[in-house]
Parts: C-alpha cells; sequence; structure tokens
C-alpha cells in the first residue's frame, strides 16, 4: 500500500494567506533551482496553522506534484528523530550511562589509531556522551562503502578509523560517530535501531509515514534524490541516498529514516507535552554540550550565528539538517516547530543554494507569526 495520506487540519486553511512570505520564499528556491520541490508544516501553541507542498519532483513538464503526503529521505535528521530519540529514552531507563567508554561496548574499538597516528589510551576516552556531542575525535565522514560491501565489514572499519582530534578536545560533526552510537544503542537495548524507534517512537506518537526501509509500493510518493552515476548507478528513489547507510541496509544511526511534513511536528509536538521524555531528559540533551565553543547538545544542534534557522528561533531551541536538504527545528520558548523537506540533491549534489532559502524561509514563517501576536 501506498503511504497514508494526509488530511491537511481546518487550523491551517488559511495557510497561503498566512504565510504568503514563506511561499515566496520557497517559489524562489524552485526557480533558482534549489530544489525541485517542498514540503514543509509550521507548529504553533499545539496547532498545525501549515501543512503543504509545493513545486514537483523533478524539474519538468508533466512531473509528480508535492503534497503534504509526499514522503521524503530525511537523511541526517535521523539523528535526533530516531538515535538521540533512542539515546534519551534508554538513559531515562538507566540503561544507558552517558560517561559509558565504548571500548566498554566495542572492545575492538581500542584498536585503531589516535591522532597523530600512534595507538594509545585516548581511545579508551570516547564516551556515549561524545559521540552524541560530535565532540569524540572521529572524522566527520569516511568513504567506507567503497570498502566494505556488507553491514558488518562497514561497521568493523568504522571502529577502526583513525581519531583526528583527542576525545573532548574539539566539535566535529561525525557521521561515524553517529554510525558507532546507533550500534551501541542496539547492543544496550538488545534489539535494532529500527525496531526500538518503531515500537518506541513512531507508532505510540502516530507518526505512520515514519518508518526505515520504506516498501517498495511507496516508491511513486517518493521524490527521487539523485541520479547516482558512480556507486549504484541508477536513480535513487525510495531508498536511502547515503552509501554508507545503504551498506548497512538501510538503517544505521546516522541516517535511513523516511517521512512526511506532518510526523516531524507530532514528534515536536511530544517534546511540548513530554509524551516520552521527562522535562530533564529533554532539558539534558537539547542543552549545549563540552566543548565549549560548540552549538551542539546531545545529539541536538542549537542555534548559532548565522544559523540555517533564521535570525528568529529563541536561544531555547534546537534543530536538526539533512544532507539531502531537509530540517526541523524545535523552539521551546515559543512552543513552535517548522520542518521543510525538500531533495536539493536532484539530480546531482552540487547545488549549495538551500543555504539562503532556508534561513529566509524560517525568517518568513517567524516574521508572520510575530506580526499576528503583536
Amino acid at each position: 500500500m501506498p503511504p497514508p495520506q494526509v488530511t491537511v487540519p481546518s487550523s491551517a486553511s488559511a495557510q497561503c494567506q498566512r504565510f504568503a512570505a514563506a511561499y515566496s520564499v520557497l517559489e524562489q528556491g524552485i526557480s533558482q533551482q534549489a530544489f525541485p520541490g517542498a514540503a514543509f508544516g509550521v507548529l504553533v501553541g499545539g496547532e498545525v496553522l501549515a501543512l503543504d507542498g509545493i513545486g514537483g519532483f523533478t524539474y519538468g513538464q508533466s512531473i509528480a506534484a508535492v503534497n503534504a503526503s509526499t514522503v521524503y529521505d530525511l537523511a541526517s535528521v535521523t539523528k535526533v528523530i530516531a538515535t538521540t530519540s533512542m539515546a534519551m529514552l534508554l538513559y531515562q531507563e538507566g540503561r544507558l550511562s552517558l560517561d559509558q567508554p565504548l571500548v566498554q561496548i566495542f572492545p575492538a574499538f581500542a584498536q585503531g589509531e589516535t591522532a597523530g597516528g600512534a595507538r594509545g589510551e585516548a581511545r579508551d576516552q570516547v564516551t556515549l556522551r561524545m559521540l552524541l556531542a560530535h565532540s569524540s575525535g572521529l572524522p566527520g565522514y569516511a568513504r567506507l562503502f567503497e570498502v566494505a560491501r556488507d553491514r558488518e565489514a562497514l561497521l568493523d572499519a568504522c571502529l577502526r578509523l583513525p581519531l583526528e582530534a583527542a576525545p573532548g578536545s574539539r566539535a566535529e560533526y561525525s557521521d561515524p560517530g553517529f554510525i558507532l552510537l546507533g550500534r551501541a544503542l542496539e547492543v544496550l537495548a538488545g534489539e535494532s535501531l529500527e525496531d526500538f524507534c518503531s515500537r518506541e517512537v513512531f507508532t505510540p506518537l502516530g507518526m505512520t509515514s515514519t518508518c526505515f526501509r520504506p516498501p517498495a509500493d511507496w516508491r511513486s510518493a517518493t521524490p527521487p534524490t539523485e541520479e547516482d552515476l558512480t556507486f549504484r548507478r541508477r536513480i535513487i528513489q525510495g531508498e536511502v541516498q547515503d552509501e554508507n547507510c545503504f551498506v548497512l541496509g538501510g538503517a544505521g544511526g546516522h541516517a535511513g529514516l523516511f517521512s512526511n511534513a506532518l510526523d516531524p511536528l507530532l514528534y515536536a509536538q511530544s517534546l511540548f507535552d513530554r509524551q516520552l521524555f521527562t522535562p530533564e531528559t529533554i532539558r539534558l540533551f537539547t542543552t549545549r554540550a563540552l566543548p565549549a565553543d560548540s552549538s551542539r547538545a546531545l545529539g541536538w544542534d542549537t542555534p548559532s550565528q548565522p544559523s540555517s534557522s533564521g535570525r528568529f528561533f529563541s536561544c531555547h531551541s534546537a534543530g536538526h539538517l539533512g544532507y539531502s536538504g531537509t530540517s526541523l527545528w524545535i523552539d521551546f520558548e515559543r512552543q513552535l516547530a517548522v520542518v521543510l523537506l525538500t531533495n536539493r540533491t536532484w539530480p546531482h549534489r552540487q547545488t549549495q543554494a538551500i543555504r539562503t532559502i532556508r534561513p529566509a524561509f524560517h525568517d518568513a514563517v517567524l516574521e508572520n507569526i510575530g506580526q499576528e501576536r503583536d
């Protein structure tokens, strides 16, 4: 069956007029080929004020149109909605200690190299907290899929990656760090990230279009992310774009989740309502962590200057971006959340125009909300 069809709530009936400036920003992005289309949603005070789609799946004539039900590859937004959520729940249950060294879970991690190419004790200092805060010293990215052809081989290669900095000394956004974190959480929970999050997060919150490895019959409702000319040598549609996650089987701690624009808003509302997490857990994981100059919290990012969230999100906000052109920003002070889903990597990854479109979109949304409240 295709993914569930979304009914736009009556609270969003005036969205085209209310958020005309935000629509204009997205139309400009499409005309500049920042992305062929976008789905988006705005949640304020428990009400969905906007939930819509604009543009198409690809560029050109006679193409599928994006709407509120369109499912996108969330890419690294997976890191918060899935992996960090699992960490938060395990922490609450006392099954995860943030300061547990990774080598206690994976002894083979100690056999890799430290910064400078020497083997030593530094790797013993890498903790789960550091993986969440992107301060482990692991590299930001590694093309592990070029040497590892299955899940176990890729995880083993990830365990042996050299550290590029002393643990805790600097923040370096790290996909390998979250690949290892996701696997560590699976060991602690005794089940897969995919199964845990489906049962403990997505199903309780009614996130019916959120999943890893979407069914084959969802493909026609999912915009393609890329025409891959080098690795898989096909159009990537309805399967994860990230190559490392593909080798992992489509579900990783760093990527793999698919969703529409409504479900991340349901997730954000659960943070406001404390449906899954205690106030203490939410505060801990969304507050900036060490090192002191980092905008990173535990799993989450926070607004910096300049920020993809624009100029108006409060300092009590948290969010995350996805490489494919997705984002979720949550303002706890205003009880506000904004989700933007695109396939900005179609047909190739070169364009970076979304970097200006995304903050402009957020500014237009929040300026409108601010004007209505004045």
